[in-house]
């Protein structure tokens, strides 16, 4: 559980930090998928008191990290980015976008963040994880306890479960990502998943309840399923700011209730976030210090503390783990399924989903998956008819 001194560390970080601040007046400019209108405004805030000015949008304006990574190309103002995961960083990283180059820097705790780093290039900010979980009072399983070998398997639960209306979205694609786990198939020409993948992805949409909630959270809180998908971060803060909001919350963080997390064999789908340093055309040495000052302090342990506080994340930086945890929550301590071997290949699956991720959307969105009105839904396909090599291509 959280230790009670870390809101105190976190209260005074402000003032620890305020050297890190360059005296030259430049607004820094950011871009980033991890802009709720709750986080933006307290970055802008809490830079600002360290001596920083920043300019950042939220999701009103941005919206997932497609959109901000192609802003960012687009607009060709960017000081730095942070967010997003390690597929949309490899491609960073390996320059695949033509106005974008990740500039060379180390920050002072590059050795506190384990393997969550491209050393010499960008840095782990927080873990997330992609959790489902299930109501175990009278409205869900009644004591029933819920355990999967795989997650497809949620189509085979018995219960009624959320599922997202859209392909699109960083979360919305690591549930993809986990459903998918099961049916990797390096040979198969529907984008390394084996057909039987796609059908079950098929049959989670089609007899999933399309709630018209943007997360699975809400749904589950009302009752109105009884299993459901949701992100790791914020996840605790949600749960306590229903209790006030609905007749029957789940009750209990850190130790439910009335709600558990389904007991997968395989594990779960990790990523991280990363913040890195982007080059920029004009931008004049004193300037990019400032730039890299800023990216040092919104790394460092004490910002993390406070960033973890306000927004329930869990950061990279040890030593921020180490003031905030006595033990490691239940929601981090699932095993990571992202970094096994896929077999048949030399890649771990995070990289097996850089190398599909688009064919997957290509197939997703060309077949028509996750229509938000089951009055209107598409015929199901007929799986073993189908042109795959024209199904992997962009619409």
């Amino acid at each position: 559980m959280k230790k009670l001194f870390a809101l105190l560390l976190a209260a005074v970080m402000v003032l620890s930090l305020c050297s890190f601040a360059s005296a030259e007046d430049y607004t820094i400019r950011i871009y980033s998928n991890s802009n709720s209108s709750e986080r933006t405004t307290w970055l802008i805030q809490a830079a600002k008191k360290a001596g920083f000015d920043i300019s950042i949008d939220d999701n009103s304006v941005i919206s997932g990290d497609t959109a901000a990574v192609q802003a960012a190309n687009e607009n060709k103002d960017a000081d730095i980015i942070f967010g997003l995961n390690e597929v949309r960083w490899s491609q960073l990283i390996n320059g695949q976008y033509e106005n974008l180059k990740i500039a060379d820097w180390t920050p002072s705790w590059a050795d506190k963040v384990g393997n969550y780093k491209y050393d010499g290039k960008a840095y782990g900010l927080v873990i997330q994880n992609i959790l489902m979980l299930y109501r175990n009072d009278e409205l869900g399983t009644n004591g029933q306890e819920l355990h999967f070998d795989h997650w497809a398997d949620i189509v085979n639960c018995g219960y009624n479960w959320y599922r997202q209306n859209k392909v699109g979205g960083t979360t919305n694609m690591n549930i993809n990502n986990a459903m998918l786990y099961a049916f990797t198939d390096p040979a198969s020409p529907a984008g390394g998943i084996s057909v039987e993948g796609w059908k079950t992805l098929w049959a989670y949409c089609a007899n999933g309840n399309c709630t018209g909630d943007k997360y699975g959270l809400d749904p589950l809180i009302r009752g109105d399923v009884q299993v459901s998908t949701f992100y790791s971060s914020s996840l605790y803060g949600n749960i306590d700011a229903a209790q006030e909001s609905y007749p029957n919350p789940l009750k209990g963080t850190l130790q439910p209730e009335n709600w558990a997390l389904v007991d997968i064999a395989d594990g779960t789908y990790y990523i991280a976030e990363y913040l890195g340093v982007v080059e920029k055309e004009g931008r004049t040495e004193a300037q990019t210090e400032q730039v890299k000052a800023f990216a040092e302090w919104f790394g460092s342990a004490e910002t993390q503390i406070a960033w973890s506080e306000e927004f329930d994340s869990y950061p990279c930086n040890t030593d921020a783990v180490a003031e905030l945890y006595d033990e490691v929550p239940a929601i981090y301590a699932i095993n990571n399924f992202s970094l096994n071997k896929v077999e048949g290949t030399d890649m771990t699956y995070a990289e097996y989903v850089g190398a599909h991720s688009s064919e997957w959307t290509n197939i997703m969105t060309n077949l028509g998956f996750y229509w938000a009105d089951n009055s209107s839904a598409p015929a199901e396909p007929a799986w073993d008819t189908l042109d795959w090599a024209t199904l992997t291509q962009a619409k």
